[in-house]
């Protein structure tokens, strides 16, 4: 839930112990400042030390015995989704992110700088959407034409927004031809708009979208698969962060170490099941299997070329939407980066 939406007392208590944890960590002005353009150091000095918020990774190395294996300390923040990314960050209370690939345009649109370090995807994107539309129940949405006159939840600056904005395109619509109903995409808020009838049209993703069809398609509850890639996973990172050398060198051996988690994930899927989806989330062996077949493979790109192209395909459709500057992708990447994810699941195969 972006923190804007919880109780202020809560927000600033959450903030507050997020800046405690960084111990002021920032770049201090006496360090040396690593140039944009210069080589990625290797080297990680002693003393380093990254705040991280990707949990599902930490399980990941967890059980896969890597996460005792760093360089570098790590202090691992609770912390997921754009919005809560995005005030850590501000905060001075977190190095590296993990989100989908709205969370840095919209920090850079919001006057935070930021670079995308690492890229993930699936294979077969389209047989493995990570959203479908969900469809409230007595309402008949049979293609994506249909959405004319609905009223969809909308979450701008996450995924699901651009997302639903994406839809809107493909199917020849603006969003003056619907009602964006602005609803944060955390939990089961959107499930239970649309069985509230609150919305007509909702993206869910995860076991939610098993969910919701078990819970309420004796009502007439369904989904609408949308047709669209929708599966960028990225690690992020503030800019200033990038000019601390020894901060940039550990976010290589992070990079390096996250892609070799994904493959794990992939390769041990009884493991990440148990380990992650029952003993970690609170979910069955049901729905955890449910939901490492709804992933399918994972694919991380040594070349970001097509990657780019992608997200300014998305930049422009959401500028257009927003009347914000579109700004040109490949600045929210950090090139230096493009092939360590993939170079290390090759050395870890060969």
């Amino acid at each position: 839930m972006p923190v804007s939406l919880l109780r202020p007392a809560l927000a600033v208590l959450l903030l507050a112990c997020l800046a405690a944890c960084a111990g002021g960590e920032g770049r201090d002005a006496g360090k040396p400042v690593l140039a944009a353009d210069a080589a990625l150091p290797v080297s990680v000095p002693r003393g380093t030390k990254l705040i991280i918020g990707d949990p599902p990774t930490k399980v990941a190395l967890e059980l896969s015995g890597e996460i005792d294996t760093f360089s570098f300390d790590i202090e691992w923040a609770n912390i997921s989704g754009g919005p809560l990314t995005t005030e850590a960050f501000r905060a001075d209370a977190l190095d590296v992110g993990a989100v989908a690939d709205i969370p840095p345009l919209h920090a850079t649109w919001t006057g935070l700088p930021v670079k995308i370090v690492a890229a993930r995807f699936r294979k077969d994107p389209l047989d493995h959407p990570t959203y479908e539309l969900g469809i409230a129940p007595g309402v008949t949405v049979r293609t994506l034409a249909d959405l004319r006159g609905k009223r969809i939840a909308y979450s701008p600056g996450q995924a699901q927004g651009a997302l639903v904005l994406r839809v809107l395109t493909r199917a020849g619509l603006t969003k003056d031809d619907v009602t964006l109903v602005e609803l944060p995409s955390t939990g089961d808020v959107y499930p239970n708009a649309l069985a509230s009838k609150q919305v007509d049209v909702a993206p869910i993703g995860g076991v939610n979208i098993k969910r919701y069809v078990s819970k309420f398609g004796r009502d007439g509850a369904t989904t609408l698969r949308h047709g669209l890639r929708d599966d960028p996973a990225h690690l992020y990172v503030r800019t200033v962060t990038l000019q601390d050398p020894a901060k940039a060198a550990a976010i290589r051996e992070f990079v390096a170490a996250w892609a070799r988690a994904s493959a794990w994930v992939y390769e041990h899927p009884e493991e990440w099941i148990e380990g992650y989806y029952v003993k970690d989330q609170g979910l069955s062996a049901e729905d955890g299997r449910y939901l490492v077949d709804l992933a399918g493979e994972p694919d991380i790109p040594a070349d970001w070329s097509q990657v780019i192209a992608r997200h300014q395909e998305t930049i422009d459709i959401l500028a257009r939407e927003t009347g914000n500057e579109a700004v040109k992708a490949v600045d929210l990447y950090d090139l230096r980066y493009r092939t360590v994810g993939a170079d290390a699941i090759k050395e870890g195969t060969s």
